[in-house]
């Protein structure tokens, strides 16, 4: 994972520095289409095969992307699979979010709930979480149907879980002690 993240380092700062904080974050979410293609093994096996040219793995990440892609993006993927990285390109897409978020003071939030939530439930949730993490969240819900109850936030490296299950984890090790 540190490889990876070593790898990428450099193509997130690049762009980064490249577009100059303008439209970043439109940005963003085209860099992420395209990682998560590229993140696939089938298309991994598509950019090893020797016939093919690397013109035609680009067209083809940002096809099944569905995105027309802004010129730098596209600069990006071609850079990345002349060198061979198209494997690191989700690596890169999560460096350059973090680039982005860092600069307009904004976290992601993962949201793990027992149920599904609906939009004014989360927009509840993150205005609660906000005050209580001091700044502002791009949220995302996952369904963690074994949490039972309530829900489990991870921000960064701090986490906030006043699920059910961990309210009995609590207490059976507060029992058994």
């Amino acid at each position: 994972m540190a490889e990876l993240a070593t790898i990428a380092r450099p193509y997130a700062e690049a762009l980064y520095k490249a577009i100059g904080g303008d439209n970043a974050s439109a940005l963003a979410e085209q860099l992420e289409a395209i990682a998560q293609v590229a993140g696939q093994p089938e298309v991994w096996s598509f950019a090893d095969n020797p016939t093919v040219r690397p013109a035609q793995v680009a067209e083809l990440v940002a096809g099944v992307a569905g995105q027309a892609l802004a010129p730098k993006v596209a600069n990006l993927l071609a850079t990345v699979i002349d060198n061979g990285r198209l494997r690191v390109l989700p690596e890169v897409a999560a460096q350059f979010r973090l680039l982005v978020n860092g600069a307009s003071g904004v976290s992601d939030a993962t949201v793990f709930s027992a149920f599904p939530l609906d939009a004014t439930q989360l927009a509840d949730t993150v205005a609660t979480l906000e005050r209580r993490f001091g700044r502002k969240l791009r949220a995302e819900v996952q369904i963690d149907e074994s949490l039972i109850g309530g829900i489990r936030v991870v921000v960064g490296d701090e986490v906030l879980d006043t699920s059910i299950k961990a309210r009995l984890e609590q207490m059976k090790a507060a029992l058994t002690a």
